[in-house]
């Protein structure tokens, strides 16, 4: 399969007629399969001319830091990417020896080298389809503040892109590979990023705890930074899988029997999970190391329940950190986030889904955590400066074993103590089917069209179609009650529609209020 993805990657030409094989910017760049006419050579020579373009017209003269992860697909688009803009006389900083670069660490990068720098600003670019299957390829752009690019950059990229791409790329500058990789800058991306751990993480107290640590990077770009880690003894780390192979052979089939390198899936791992109880604590990536997975004796932690974990005990260990930073979420991330941010007496900053809305607080030193339910997160360093404004996987599992460390409990008995303290939520996400016309009706919707005083049995407190944190919009809507709460938004690629749903009454009342959305939208879309 991998031959062939390649030889498509270089043969088959989309057609800019044909919207879906347009470059189309999602909340993390474009994705696509060179199988699918989606994601192919010319798609990455227009979209690395538009962001050469971009960074011309902004003004941005600084390196571009370029990473990449495993699939197959991003060795050969770091390599038209990186023809392209050496050819637009970019300066490319990019790994060693062709060695795979995480997301956080490209961020990490841009955040050092711009550090009191107010012209000559760097950014960079990450070849990466994230926890997509093997056959998938990926590309995402970071401003100079770090983190993924906004709507109206992408906005901006994404229409240049497709111009290009109407013209079949004749007018993209390219350089030949073997002149472009003697002119690009070596960086040492994982030197950098480990030599700079302690500022966030408390590094020590790891390493005197006598914790067993695991770390599966899933055949991802965590691989060289857990490997690092690991020749620190003191801090006990074993490597379980070293294994880089684009057809992540070596991955379970996740719940629908396809592959995906999620490390918030039971399923995929499964590979992890059956060696849990030779560890304390142990943790797994996705392959461009921006979400994280973390396992104890209970197995697998949800997302959510982590996130809360570690807002809770950031907290009350980040003596140093200003009182009136705020707590970032996204608006379909657990209520329990929302209790423990006011037990704590500090704000919550609500946002819709994508972590791109983070970035500007992040930068700012105005929020002091993000994180979003699909296992995403990052925060402030030990004396709250801007850590990485892009999600880091990595300091996420790094986190886990100094909460471990320093309290003597486990995350799972942590966010067991949570529960007793506020309650024990129960959470799910379906997905209903959606016509075009329904999916375009959600971008419509106001508070005023929930007419209904009553949502399971509870009055209803707040009707949102903009994210009370910023005001923007959510591209859907969000009914809540004391009790519970859910949300609905239409997928951007399937003809489908996402119901998340809470309860703090149990399960019965939880699928009473998935019941009563389906009812509810069925009746104002």
């Amino acid at each position: 399969m991998i031959g062939s993805l390649v030889d498509a990657f270089y043969t088959v030409k989309p057609d800019a007629a044909v919207a879906a094989q347009r470059v189309a910017f999602g909340t993390s760049g474009h994705r696509g399969s060179a199988l699918k006419n989606t994601f192919n050579e010319l798609h990455i020579l227009a979209i690395a001319q538009a962001v050469a373009d971009y960074r011309a017209n902004a003004g941005i003269t600084g390196p571009l830091f370029l990473g990449q992860d495993t699939h197959a697909l991003s060795q050969p688009a770091w390599e038209v990417a990186l023809q392209v803009l050496a050819a637009n006389q970019v300066d490319v900083r990019i790994a060693a020896n062709n060695r795979v670069t995480a997301t956080p660490l490209v961020s990490r990068a841009i955040l050092e080298f711009n550090t009191g720098k107010t012209t000559g600003l760097a950014d960079g670019l990450i070849i990466t389809p994230s926890h997509n299957p093997p056959e998938d390829g990926g590309i995402k752009y970071n401003t100079p503040d770090g983190g993924p690019a906004d709507a109206d950059v992408t906005g901006w990229i994404e229409q240049r892109a497709n111009d290009y791409l109407q013209n079949g790329c004749v007018d993209v500058k390219r350089t030949e590979l073997t002149t472009v990789r003697a002119q690009a800058q070596e960086y040492d991306y994982v030197g950098r990023y480990i030599a700079q751990l302690d500022q966030i993480i408390d590094m020590d107290a790891i390493r005197n705890s006598g914790l067993k640590l695991g770390a599966d990077p899933m055949g991802g770009t965590a691989l060289p930074v857990w490997q690092a880690l690991a020749a620190d003894t003191a801090l006990n780390i074993t490597v379980v899988n070293e294994q880089i192979d684009p057809a992540f052979a070596f991955m379970p089939p996740d719940h629908d029997g396809r592959i995906r390198m999620d490390c918030s899936s039971t399923a995929a791992m499964a590979n992890l999970l059956k060696i849990r109880n030779q560890f304390d604590i142990a943790f797994g990536n996705d392959p461009d190391a921006d979400r994280h997975g973390i396992v104890d004796a209970a197995g697998l932690m949800n997302p959510n329940h982590f996130l809360c974990v570690c807002v809770d005990y950031l907290l009350t260990h980040r003596p140093q950190w200003r009182k009136d930073l705020k707590i970032g979420k996204t608006l379909v991330t657990s209520s329990m986030m929302d209790r423990v941010v006011a037990s704590h007496q500090r704000e919550l900053y609500e946002v819709p889904v994508g972590f791109k809305w983070f970035v500007p607080g992040l930068f700012n030193g105005e929020l002091a955590f993000g994180g979003e339910e699909s296992a995403g997160a990052s925060f402030l360093t030990l004396d709250g400066q801007p850590w990485s404004t892009d999600k880091d996987g990595i300091v996420l599992c790094l986190l886990a074993a100094e909460i471990t460390a320093t309290t003597g409990l486990t995350p799972s008995q942590y966010y067991a103590e949570l529960v007793a303290q506020h309650g024990n939520p129960v959470y799910r996400r379906i997905d209903a089917p959606a016509t075009p016309e329904q999916k375009a009706a959600f971008k419509k919707l106001t508070a005023a069209s929930v007419t209904a005083a009553e949502l399971a049995g509870s009055p209803i407190t707040d009707v949102h179609t903009q994210a009370p944190g910023n005001g923007a919009a959510i591209g859907g809507i969000k009914v809540s009650t004391e009790q519970g709460w859910f949300a609905a938004r239409p997928s951007g690629t399937e003809d489908i529609y996402k119901i998340y749903a809470e309860s703090f009454a149990g399960e019965a009342h939880l699928q009473q209020l998935i019941d009563e959305a389906r009812a509810l939208l069925s009746g104002i879309l």
